[in-house]
């Protein structure tokens, strides 16, 4: 039945576990919205046939509805509604939480091409490997002007923002190579802004992944442009170490210790709850430190002076996205012991 709905509905094939979930969504508003549009219309003819006028002096009749047949009218489409909506909702919730041994790939949208790049290499443009049957989590961000990330095979999508980390995850379920499409208008050359899903068995994936970081280290990154001002060098975590140095982040950011010092330590910050000077509470996330690093005020950190200045226009993306690994590498000795069991 499934796969009947999807070629009648000219739906591209699914590829990803999510993409099962968006059909079977799409069948049943599809089905239920076909059988309600039938009922509807079989219900005016008739009502044509049966009320219609039989001589010329024939008043048309006042028709007072019960209070059971408005009742009825109101409530069962709402029902539906409410339906759509819970299905809705739920997969909503399901693709904005990507499983924690997600594994997380950078992606920077360009004018007009995509960019990959692994925390711990390789990197690529407009081809992204990944293994099938394991969660893949996208970090998203764009160089210059608002692209949109589309995968339609997996049914995902997802804006790339300047000066911003969105997130999108999918697990692919079928080998093979699936188009990448731009859908948000970006230029003259937005409908040529393609790119490429290589799905690989996870053992020819780990492969790939080994062959690849052999020829990392001193190797000019494929993830830098003309933008970038440190030369790319090893992972994307070492080069982010390299920035950090470079723009004098570690005149103010503790990075050897959770030790605060003119600001918050970088060392446990990922995934930290973080109070702020408004008595929010927030996760600092990859979206949290790119718009720290972008936009210092909007988000100031409980107990510390809005001091840092803005990085927008100073760090290219590939350079944010570095930064971003470097702090997430950046783990006290009681961390990774949690991490790993020992406590």
């Amino acid at each position: 039945m499934n796969e009947i709905m999807r070629r009648l509905l000219f739906l591209p094939e699914q590829a990803s576990t999510f993409a099962y979930d968006v059909d079977h969504l799409h069948y049943f508003v599809i089905i239920v919205t076909m059988v309600a549009s039938f009922g509807v219309g079989l219900t005016a003819i008739a009502f044509f046939w049966k009320y219609r006028r039989r001589r010329e002096d024939e008043a048309t009749p006042f028709i007072s509805p019960t209070a059971t047949f408005e009742v009825l009218a109101i409530s069962v489409p709402l029902a539906f509604f409410l339906w759509w909506f819970a299905i809705g909702f739920k997969d909503f919730v399901k693709l904005s939480s990507p499983p924690p041994d997600a594994m997380d790939v950078y992606v920077m949208g360009k004018q007009w091409m995509w960019k990959f790049a692994y925390p711990e290499g390789p990197n690529s443009v407009g081809v992204l490997h990944v293994p099938a049957n394991r969660p893949v989590r996208l970090l998203i961000t764009s160089r210059d002007v608002i692209h949109s990330v589309f995968i339609p095979a997996f049914r995902v999508k997802m804006d790339a923002q300047p000066g911003r980390y969105t997130e999108t995850w999918f697990t692919a379920t079928k080998p093979g190579r699936y188009q990448i499409l731009c859908t948000e208008y970006c230029g003259a050359q937005h409908s040529k802004m393609w790119g490429e899903v290589v799905v690989m068995a996870p053992e020819a994936f780990d492969e790939w992944i080994k062959e690849q970081q052999r020829g990392l280290v001193s190797r000019v990154d494929i993830l830098a442009d003309e933008t970038s001002q440190v030369t790319p060098q090893g992972s994307l975590a070492q080069w982010g170490k390299q920035v950090a140095v470079y723009q004098g982040c570690l005149r103010c950011h503790n990075v050897n210790s959770p030790e605060p010092a003119t600001g918050p330590s970088w060392v446990d910050l990922y995934q930290q709850k973080t109070k702020l000077t408004d008595g929010r509470q927030i996760i600092a996330d990859e979206a949290y430190l790119t718009e720290s690093m972008m936009e210092p005020n909007v988000k100031v950190v409980a107990g510390y002076q809005p001091l840092m200045p803005s990085y927008q226009g100073k760090l290219s993306g590939p350079e944010a996205a570095a930064l971003v690994e470097y702090i997430k590498s950046l783990r006290s000795e009681r961390t990774v012991q949690v991490t790993g069991g020992e406590e």
